[in-house]
């Protein structure tokens, strides 16, 4: 009897030990864990959440063949089949990064912490990598053209320098961040958005409108955050084409990317590499170039590692090296050529972030240091006509050196209330300090800018989640700036109403301030007039502050094949002692512009956003801006030309549209759509074809761009291979009446900044 009562319970406890079959798992997205997503388990209509480090589990299951499935509005599901065997465990993870739509994509710029777009109570756009590389775009200029109220424009048509305008404002008003960093110096404003490489890029965040009460002066149009690929997977990608400029001018491009992760996901390295080489194009047949030869060299890494699971370090390093020649398209010197301007740029940039997650992951500490340095050979000239200064020339060419070195330190903590008045409450403060040296000169010239600026800045922010329904952003930020006489405050309000499940509405005010120091196009000596024009300061320039008020509603309507909505809003930025340029005549070089504060400007418009994306077959975005930018009085641009309020070079209207179609699972098309409204601009005598100083009103421009790419899968070598062409400017609007010779002014230069560009390339990737 003894033997059957052990026999019967050995035969019980064999068949629930059978039963006690596991699958366990993880979800994460961009290397970010996904907390509070559904999974789905079949047979047995067995349901979880995962938990705040993205992980699920199911237990006691019976051997067979099961579905582990994620599905919901942020992403299109995702389905793993999975076998357990008799008392065995299984794990298996999700990658959502190439699933995830953009209604629930995970965003930091806003607030500088994790949240998803629709919980953001400021509005935050977002430009990938997979959609940069579908508008083939070769460096973040490129790419930054396809973001709603934003605009890149071309201002210079010797060497072809380029500044991103947000809402209307210049360069100088927007703040690029590089990893969340501010490191993208005044010089790097003139060439570096064309010397970011695309491969080099994750993602583009964008925040319009004044966030100076988290990264302090100068983001008072809006910031930009260039996220860096950091390695989520082991993957290469090797990519190379050429394109032909109008049948003249050749452009060539290699760039490469690797990545690798451990086995735990704990560490992992992201290499990039980048050679580009591209020749002159001479649109009107002068021998003097409208787009300047370039040769690019650029690599990098990311790496990151997690000692625990609480804890995580980040490193970036990149090494960007620019040689840029635009003028006479000649083989000598450049100080032999009779016009031309001749850059070397060797850049370094780099970032360390140290996180440390404690309270269950409601707490966190993070300390960050961040560096850039630039060294820049430099000849800016024209060769004179009279003997004397041909002599003069020779013996002292106009030949320059700049140095930049930005460095940044500093440290943020973030707590989270979970009770807090009925609501949930997110507060982060931080301090951090920012040097910012610029050293440029040509002595021929006598130009210099030597200017050192330190900022200390300290701010503290409240996310206060009300209700579900309601969430009240406050915070503000307190700058001790050498150049500024007193400590300014920036305070900032955004309030965050969604209505039911698919409308938002949105409601900011912040205030924001520029010191009075060197930015971008202050650093750039433009041709006019038979010589050279510079900028310099007035000795008793102040800041300039700025209020800005913006409103919008955002409603997306999402079903399991189909997501589709709008987003308009309105924005209104007054600037107090606004800094504007003076004619104050000419020297003995050329024409002088004088930075001083004028009265006040207003900038205010509304932007409206269109999207569609059917069963990720067909995506649709747009994004169209109308607005006005006055000064309050009018500004002397031009002596002896009547003044005007108007901004120079901001046209009333300007957009976007972008349409991708996956025909098949290996047949992707793209077409897309850049509009340029009209717009003042100075024009300066100097010209053989140009006699008189003047204002013009410039053309409308309606670029059209498109793209076909065949992939061609290898399961073989676990890889696939990509073939594809297009053309870019296809009806070729651009600008036809550039100056000609070396007299001409080289800041009348607007439109699209290529002609009609046929590509062709291939891809190798996994």
């Amino acid at each position: 009897m003894k033997k059957i009562i052990t026999l019967l319970f050995l035969s019980i406890t064999v068949l629930l030990n059978a039963q006690e079959g596991k699958i366990i798992g993880s979800v994460f997205s961009k290397n970010e864990v996904v907390p509070n997503t559904k999974v789905l388990l079949n047979p047995g209509a067995k349901s979880t959440k995962t938990d705040v480090n993205g992980k699920f589990i199911f237990t006691n299951l019976n051997a067979g063949t099961y579905e582990v499935q994620l599905s919901g509005i942020s992403f299109q599901t995702v389905k793993k089949k999975i076998e357990i065997k008799d008392n065995q465990m299984q794990v298996v993870n999700f990658d959502l990064t190439n699933f995830q739509n953009d209604l629930q994509e995970v965003v930091i710029t806003g607030t500088k912490t994790f949240k998803r777009k629709t919980n953001s109570p400021v509005v935050v756009n977002v430009l990938d990598s997979k959609t940069l590389n579908n508008l083939q775009v070769c460096n973040l200029s490129e790419g930054l053209k396809f973001q709603p109220g934003l605009r890149v424009e071309t201002d210079c048509q010797t060497c072809n320098y380029q500044q991103l305008r947000m809402n209307g404002l210049a360069g100088g008003y927007s703040q690029i961040l590089i990893n969340g960093r501010p490191i993208f110096s005044p010089l790097m404003g003139l060439y570096g958005l064309e010397q970011l490489p695309v491969n080099m890029i994750d993602r583009i965040e964008v925040v319009r409108g004044g966030g100076s009460s988290l990264y302090g002066s100068s983001a008072i149009g809006g910031t930009v955050n260039v996220i860096t690929k950091i390695p989520q997977k082991d993957s290469f990608e090797l990519n190379t084409f050429y394109q032909n400029m109008d049948g003249q001018s050749n452009d060539y491009l290699v760039n490469g990317n690797a990545s690798f992760v451990s086995d735990d996901r704990n560490a992992g390295i992201s290499l990039f590499m980048t050679h580009r080489e591209r020749g002159y194009y001479d649109q009107n047949g002068d021998n003097f170039s409208e787009i300047p030869m370039i040769e690019n060299n650029s690599l990098g890494a990311n790496i990151f590692f997690k000692p625990t699971k609480d804890q995580k370090i980040e490193i970036s390093l990149s090494n960007l090296n620019e040689y840029r020649f635009g003028g006479e398209m000649v083989d000598k010197p450049a100080y032999l050529t009779q016009q031309s301007e001749e850059r070397k740029h060797k850049i370094w940039l780099g970032s360390l972030d140290y996180q440390i997650n404690f309270n269950d992951g409601k707490s966190s500490l993070i300390t960050y240091a961040a560096w850039q340095n630039t060294d820049r050979k430099h000849y800016t000239g024209i060769f004179p006509d009279d003997p004397i200064e041909v002599e003069n020339h020779l013996i002292n060419p106009p030949y320059g050196i700049s140095t930049t070195e930005t460095i940044q330190g500093g440290l943020q903590f973030n707590y989270k209330l979970d009770e807090f008045l009925n609501g949930t409450n997110t507060f982060t403060v931080g301090s951090e300090y920012i040097s910012d040296k610029v050293f440029d000169e040509i002595s021929s010239y006598n130009y210099l800018v030597d200017q050192h600026t330190k900022d200390f800045g300290s701010f503290i922010q409240s996310d206060w989640e009300i209700t579900p329904s309601i969430d009240l952003l406050s915070g503000v930020r307190m700058d001790v700036h050498n150049l500024v006489d007193k400590v300014v405050f920036s305070p900032r309000l955004a309030l965050l109403y969604k209505f039911r499940k698919n409308t938002q509405f949105r409601l900011s005010y912040g205030t924001g301030f520029r010191a009075p120091q060197a930015f971008d196009t202050d650093l750039h000596i433009a041709f006019a007039g038979g010589g050279v024009s510079r900028v310099i300061y007035d000795p008793n320039l102040i800041e300039e502050r700025s209020k800005s008020w913006s409103a919008s509603i955002n409603y997306d309507k999402a079903t399991e094949k189909f997501i589709g909505g709008f987003t308009l809003e309105g924005f209104y930025t007054h600037l107090n002692d606004a800094f504007v340029l003076e004619n104050i005549g000419q020297d003995e070089f050329g024409q002088v512009f004088e930075k001083q504060n004028g009265d006040g400007a207003t900038v205010q418009g509304v932007t409206l956003e269109l999207r569609a994306n059917y069963n990720q077959k067909i995506q649709l975005e747009s994004g169209f801006t109308f607005q006005t930018s006055t000064y309050e009085n009018e500004v002397n641009y031009i002596e002896g030309v009547a003044p005007t309020k108007d901004f120079l070079r901001t046209p009333n209207t300007y957009g976007f549209a972008n349409l991708t179609m996956t025909a098949t699972d290996r047949l992707k098309l793209n077409l897309n759509y850049v509009f340029t409204g009209t717009m003042k601009i100075a024009h300066f005598a100097g010209a053989e074809n140009q006699t008189t100083d003047e204002f013009l009103n410039t053309p409308t421009f309606s670029e059209v761009n498109s793209k076909i790419a065949y992939t061609i899968p290898s399961e073989k070598y676990n890889m696939n291979f990509e073939i594809y062409g297009g053309l870019k400017n296809m009806f070729n609007q651009y600008q036809s009446n550039f100056d000609s010779g070396k007299n001409r002014d080289s800041n009348f230069v607007y439109g699209p900044s290529l002609p009609r560009t046929v590509f062709v390339g291939v891809r190798f990737f996994n």
